[in-house]
């Protein structure tokens, strides 16, 4: 099969990431090596998933008893009524701990299926299917499950790894521009995060990897892919290391929650201006230099992939932003826990700084 295979290897289960073109007409094989013999599958899918391509996996998976579940995936709809809807086809159908639950779309669809299948009957048999870039680069691999609420992001969720991954490319060339932009954010926050190398080959080959060309792209996904799994194995359950993976997600997770998860700002929009504000923080506070600061700025300015937080609020939204950071799951107390760079390539994180000192970093945000 001519395609990337990574294993992940967690104390709760060890499962393959297959990343490669074409994998579609592979999945029966795929299903039938990597899973125990299920009779019932559920299928989640995201309804901005082409058609033809619904119609290719459900031709494939025909002999099983088989129900689906269509939903606009947006973060909304990552929601508690979703996920009553999932658990009540499941129950209806009576499915087995044994039986299988696949998710087709990107992150959200994930979360949201995954989260089912770890809490219906305690967890059945779980295969993710990402067919967006941030999702093939980040949500899939992991384990992180959940939905979200009025106080905001992933806030009800688990810790539940998939038995199998298939990530075909080829379904990336039908997502907008936006779409791969998102996936681009968790991209670079990898290469910030662990390797100043991988940093160097987005620097050059950004342009190729926006426009999907190869073999650009696929080293992109299987050199995030590589990373995650490094820290993953390391922290399942995100009590150290892992916490790194959350560069400029608390800002990121604020600012969508307060703008009500809106179109005004998706995901990996809201994870770059995470990744400006968190590395203009981490430069005000000294500990990342100014050099390595501007080569960030400068690399997403070259993209066109800047945005300016003026854009998105103005000062009266700084208590609403404060209030959904107090909230993230990193917190331990009533400071805010950043996860800040020392260089490209290294991060800094359990650091605790009080809501004042984020507060009037927001205020000089917005108004210079």
């Amino acid at each position: 099969m001519n395609c990337t295979k990574i294993v992940i290897g967690t104390k709760t289960q060890k499962y393959p990431i297959f990343i490669g073109k074409s994998l579609i007409p592979k999945m029966r094989f795929l299903l039938n090596k990597n899973l125990k013999n299920f009779e019932k599958c559920l299928v989640i899918v995201d309804k901005n998933v082409p058609k033809k391509i619904l119609k290719k996996i459900i031709k494939i998976l025909n002999k099983k008893q088989l129900s689906i579940f269509q939903f606009k995936a947006n973060e909304l709809n990552k929601s508690q009524k979703s996920l009553e809807s999932i658990l009540k086809i499941l129950l209806k159908e009576n499915f087995s701990r044994q039986d299988c639950l696949i998710t087709i779309g990107g992150g959200i669809t994930g979360d949201l299926g995954g989260f089912a299948a770890s809490v219906f009957k305690r967890g059945i048999q779980l295969v993710n299917m990402p067919t967006t870039l941030l999702a093939q680069v980040d949500s899939c691999i992991g384990g992180k499950t959940g939905i979200n609420t009025k106080y905001g992001k992933n806030l009800v969720g688990s810790f539940y790894q998939p038995k199998l991954v298939i990530s075909d490319t080829e379904l990336l060339e039908s997502l907008p521009r936006r779409e791969i932009i998102c996936g681009y954010a968790e991209i670079l926050k990898h290469s910030l995060i662990a390797d100043k190398n991988f940093f160097n080959f987005l620097q050059k080959n950004i342009s190729q990897i926006l426009n999907l060309k190869a073999p650009f792209l696929e080293k992109a996904i299987i050199k995030s892919c590589k990373i995650k799994k490094l820290i993953v194995e390391k922290d399942e359950k995100e009590s150290g290391i892992r916490k790194i993976l959350n560069l400029g997600h608390t800002f990121a997770h604020a600012y969508e929650a307060s703008l009500g998860y809106s179109k005004i700002l998706n995901h990996g929009e809201a994870v770059i201006l995470g990744i400006k504000s968190a590395s203009k923080f981490s430069l005000k506070n000294k500990i990342l230099k100014i050099t390595d600061y501007q080569s960030i700025i400068s690399h997403l300015n070259n993209a066109n992939l800047s945005h300016d937080i003026k854009i998105f609020f103005s000062l009266k939204d700084i208590d609403k932003i404060i209030s959904f950071m107090l909230t993230d799951k990193k917190n331990v107390s009533k400071s805010i826990n950043l996860i800040l760079l020392r260089k490209i390539g290294l991060t800094q994180y359990n650091k605790n700084f009080s809501k004042n000192k984020i507060k009037l970093f927001l205020k000089n945000e917005l108004t210079n």
